[in-house]
């Protein structure tokens, strides 16, 4: 009696064992791809391209980011990131990663907008950005291609307690890359 529950417990172990193999390679074979087609390298600088490509479409996607000078690597420090697809800049996005204060100005089309000010090496412009849900703000073009010829990058945005400015070094990066992956040349102000 014994021996047949002892042969029965292994039975149902090695069932166990295999499901649980076969849930194991599932999960490997299904995260790995994903994993690896965003992988991390250095883009120049202090810059960080994340390359992929779309399963579906095949299209090709790129993702630098760069993090604020005073940030510790951390998901929590002010960024900035440009999405591009196929050779083209999709977005371009500042993200303090902090609460922001609301928008202080309507768009043309009526959109919500926090007004900001620049500073791209000595240059001084105030831009109207696209608020996007208090957690980010997207740029212009222009001021990403100044963004990308800049040895020094700030933004001074509303915070809730008043003007907070984040400080960059953009410079270093690679013009080459960036420019295939995005379609961008820089821009002195």
């Amino acid at each position: 009696m014994n021996a047949m529950r002892t042969n029965n417990s292994l039975v149902m172990n090695a069932r166990l064992c295999a499901r649980l193999s076969a849930c194991l390679i599932l999960f490997l074979a299904t995260a790995l791809p994903a994993l690896a087609q965003d992988v991390a390298i250095p883009a120049g600088g202090k810059w960080t391209e994340f390359s992929s490509e779309d399963r579906m479409t095949g299209a090709k996607k790129a993702r630098f980011e760069l993090l604020a000078d005073n940030a510790e690597d951390s998901d929590e420090s002010a960024k900035i990131i440009l999405f591009c697809t196929d050779g083209k800049l999709e977005l371009s996005d500042f993200r303090p990663n902090m609460k922001m204060a609301g928008p202080n100005r309507p768009g043309f089309w009526g959109q919500p907008q926090m007004e900001v000010s620049v500073r791209a090496d000595n240059s001084h412009s105030n831009h109207g950005w696209n608020w996007v849900n208090g957690r980010f703000l997207a740029m212009d073009k222009g001021t990403t291609r100044e963004l990308i010829g800049a040895e020094l990058f700030r933004i001074e945005f509303a915070g809730p307690r008043g003007p907070v400015i984040a400080e960059f070094s953009p410079a270093g990066i690679d013009l080459d890359r960036i420019s295939k992956a995005c379609g961008l040349t820089p821009k002195k102000p």
